[in-house]
């Protein structure tokens, strides 16, 4: 069973803010490297947010990575530097 990437307009806009290297880096992992994963765990530091059943964050060099994960539904949230958090 594999995976299905969404993505929200708030993810989306902050991806299109970045700088040129940092969105190439966001865009490479979100877009590319995670449609070759098969689990969530394969994440970069995956971190479940407090007690929550479906939100999750993980880590990209200074950028912290907002999920929703509900079954095989991951939505892709937000993009925060973690100077922020």
């Amino acid at each position: 069973m594999s995976l299905e990437f969404r993505y929200a307009r708030s993810f989306l806009e902050d991806l299109k803010n970045l700088d040129p290297q940092n969105y190439q880096q966001v865009y490479d992992l979100v877009f590319v490297r995670l449609k070759k994963i098969n689990y969530l765990n394969e994440l970069p530091q995956l971190r479940r947010l407090s007690k929550s059943q479906i939100f999750y964050r993980f880590s990209i060099d200074n950028y912290m990575i907002g999920i929703e994960v509900t079954g095989q539904i991951v939505k892709f949230i937000r993009i925060m530097p973690q100077s922020i958090i």
